[in-house]
């Protein structure tokens, strides 16, 4: 079929009555399909449930150096999961900082501890006039809600093939005090499924922030989440290159097991320069007594090493690799040559990134409700959840069976057919 930008408003008027009618034919299906949000299947949480058999009552609860992982201590980790974490981001184990089971939250009191304390010495953000933050945009729309959240000024920064336009940054970073920090995901990013090249990672490491309390959140979300065995990214590794570049302390790394383990049981970790560690310890000895020391020992003992990690990682990829393959595989039959839609396809991470004809993204996410599958809404990849292009959306494929997964593009795809016949027509009148 020749793209539907060079059909004739009748050729588009007969579309649209056979687009219509296979629209009713899949309502009266009934599907109840979620593509919303990047959750593991129930198949890769199965594959994970022998870690409860790792400890039992008679399990001696003891580091490797003897501490009692039932007891107070070891507030910020103890040395075994410290080294396990670090070595999925690949830091060293001093530095780094274990916690809870959700990088979210360390990413949440970093920014609450910055607005009311200030970051080592500096004024407290919201003691100043303006605050402002660079967004990479399509991004993460719960980095997006933090920043929201407390009333910090996201500026958008479009992603390229490489990672965050680095001029813009640049710019933005390297003149403006009020710029305090930019969120990344490095590997994989969520939406996009693309990693940062070399230069991008040192252009950040070798950034020269007007801000003396600038900060890099460093998400390294996807660090182990490869699809392939045989074709995989590396991405540099920022704390040294931050070192090398003589900015040691404008990076937060951070990392989680929560699509490695359990999403709500599992273990995540900050990784940064001593200075920085110093900071957090002390916010630390205020907020907690230490996190879940004896959950910490179970992934240890679970995972023994990365090399363990990498293994589970990859039982994981042959179960989720079917189902991005199998919306690919629809996206590139239905609308190859249309010229409707454009997608990536990422070989790692949890997510592909769909981008529409322009203004069509929310009816198209609408459209796809009506029929029974939830998307995430359009417009969350951007701050504010404003896509200026209304035309970004983000697909989910772990959570469904490889065939539910393939029955959703389907409908996916003809939603994509209708709403952009139906603006081509719109845009005749």
């Amino acid at each position: 079929m020749k793209p539907y930008k060079e059909m004739s408003k009748e050729e588009l008027l007969s579309l649209k009555a056979e687009l219509d009618k296979q629209f009713k034919d899949a309502e009266s299906k009934g599907l109840k399909l979620d593509m919303s949000r990047g959750k593991q299947s129930v198949a890769q949480l199965d594959m994970t449930m022998s870690i409860m058999d790792t400890l039992d009552s008679k399990s001696v609860l003891k580091t490797e150096g003897g501490m009692d992982c039932r007891n107070y201590g070891l507030m910020d980790g103890i040395p075994e999961a410290k080294k396990l974490i670090g070595d999925i981001m690949g830091v060293p184990a001093q530095n780094v900082i274990v916690f809870g089971n959700s990088s979210l939250s360390i990413m949440y009191d970093i920014i609450s501890n910055a607005m009311t304390h200030g970051i080592m010495g500096n004024t407290p953000w919201c003691k100043l006039d303006k605050v402002k933050f660079l967004c990479p945009a399509p991004g993460y729309d719960r980095h997006f809600k933090i920043t929201e959240h407390f009333g910090i000024e996201m500026i958008t920064i479009p992603m390229t093939a490489d990672g965050p336009d680095m001029d813009m940054v640049e710019k933005y970073v390297n003149s403006d005090e009020a710029v305090k920090g930019i969120w990344c995901v490095p590997k994989y990013s969520n939406p996009l499924g693309i990693s940062y090249s070399d230069e991008t990672v040192k252009r950040f490491a070798n950034l020269k922030p007007a801000a003396k309390d600038f900060r890099i959140i460093w998400d390294n979300a996807y660090a182990v989440h490869d699809l392939y065995k045989d074709k995989h990214d590396e991405i540099l590794e920022i704390l040294s290159e931050c070192e090398k570049a003589g900015n040691p302390d404008m990076v937060f790394e951070l990392c989680s097991t929560s699509k490695i383990s359990f999403a709500g049981a599992g273990i995540s970790g900050l990784a940064a320069s001593l200075n920085n560690l110093d900071h957090i310890r002390k916010s630390m000895t205020v907020r907690t007594i230490g996190y879940d020391k004896v959950n910490q020992l179970r992934h240890v003992r679970f995972f023994k090493d990365i090399n363990g990690i990498k293994a589970h990682m990859m039982k994981h990829a042959d179960i989720i690799r079917p189902k991005f393959e199998a919306v690919l595989s629809v996206l590139d039959r239905e609308l190859e040559g249309l010229e409707i839609g454009e997608w990536t396809k990422p070989i790692g991470g949890y997510f592909i990134s769909f981008d529409s004809m322009e203004g069509c993204a929310k009816a198209i996410v609408a459209k796809c409700k009506e029929a029974g599958v939830v998307l995430t809404g359009a417009g969350a990849t951007f701050p504010y959840g404003n896509d200026p292009k209304d035309s970004n959306i983000r697909i989910a494929p772990t959570f469904p069976t490889p065939e539910e997964m393939a029955a959703a593009t389907d409908l996916f795809v003809l939603c994509v057919k209708l709403v952009s016949v139906n603006k081509l027509l719109e845009n005749m009148n």
